[in-house]
């Protein structure tokens, strides 16, 4: 890579693949202003200099992730398979069912009649780390030169969500909240709810997730809850990247916080929450077991690595 400004060819590729990003977006998703906001903010950062260039393409599969997410947008899991209402709700109860005198709960059903102010507060904190705190435990690990190691954990990231996208159009799902708002009937369009976060959202008057779940892709994609996978993936590699006890225990602590405020705010059953973890482990065992066992794609990951590398001394 060289200093300065990008060779044309690769300006060239860069402005076209944000072209056709923007245009199949608004021709099949719909336009939001940040969607011109993010594309001139990377273009930019891709054309102004080699470091802001290097963390583009660092970042890579952090903005495959976003892109694919949002494309969910364009051919609803629902339309594609048959949604799992009553199956799931039904083994949840079955397995981890709480009885008492209204008989037989599950978890999410008893939380939601108790619950109390400061767990709704820290249940609030947690699940605002889902998806920002692995980008800056990423973010850590590339600056601080552990490039090899930063990109196996950003691309597992990536990896973890195409294998949870790819379940939810195999078998959609609907979370628990769903059934308590709506009973045991799929009903198309259905727009996201807050859920058990509305109580933050109260208590704070910030609205933050009353914000988010009003983007949400699609309601029926709680199994496996991917929300559960972030963090946990996180955690893995804060042991294979050797990073320090401080970033175990913070990401140890905030992962278990997730798994719980999953259940707690009945944004998920425990089952989605055993499904998310599964499917980061099965996801970082096909990286590092499979993927990395192929001396091509062992080969291209270190060129990656080369390519993005922060340099020992400035440019």
């Amino acid at each position: 890579m060289r200093k300065g400004f990008p060779a044309l060819a690769d300006t060239l590729k860069c402005a076209a693949a944000l072209a056709l990003w923007l245009v199949v977006t608004v021709l099949f998703v719909g336009f939001r202003p940040e969607h011109i906001v993010l594309a001139v903010l990377i273009f930019g950062l891709f054309f102004v200099s080699a470091p802001s260039r290097r963390l583009v393409m660092a970042l890579l599969p952090f903005i495959i992730f976003g892109i694919s997410y949002d494309w969910m947008n364009i051919v609803p899991n629902y339309k594609v398979n048959p949604v799992d209402v009553a199956g799931l709700y039904g083994l949840e109860k079955s397995l981890f069912g709480i009885a008492g005198a209204d008989g037989t709960l599950t978890p999410n059903e008893f939380f939601a009649l108790h619950n109390c102010r400061a767990m709704d507060f820290l249940a609030g904190l947690f699940y605002l780390c889902w998806v920002p705190l692995p980008i800056f435990y990423g973010l850590w690990l590339y600056f601080t030169r552990k490039t090899e190691g930063y990109l196996h954990f950003a691309m597992v990231f990536l990896l973890v969500n195409l294998l949870g996208f790819a379940i939810y159009y195999i078998h959609p799902a609907a979370p628990p909240w769903y059934v308590a708002s709506h009973g045991l009937t799929a009903i198309e369009g259905t727009p996201g709810e807050v859920a058990g976060l509305g109580r933050f959202d109260a208590m704070t008057g910030l609205g933050i997730f009353d914000a988010l779940y009003a983007r949400n892709a699609n309601v029926f994609a709680a199994m496996p809850s991917l929300h559960s996978a972030y963090t946990f993936v996180a955690f893995i590699y804060a042991f294979r990247c050797r990073s320090s006890v401080a970033w175990k225990i913070v990401l140890g602590v905030v992962t278990v916080g997730i798994w719980f405020t999953a259940v707690y705010t009945s944004h998920h059953y425990i089952l989605d929450v055993l499904a998310g973890i599964a499917t980061a482990l099965v996801g970082t065992a096909l990286f590092e077991l499979v993927l990395m066992k192929n001396g091509g794609f062992a080969r291209f990951v270190s060129r990656y690595a080369g390519y993005v590398a922060v340099p020992v001394k400035n440019e």
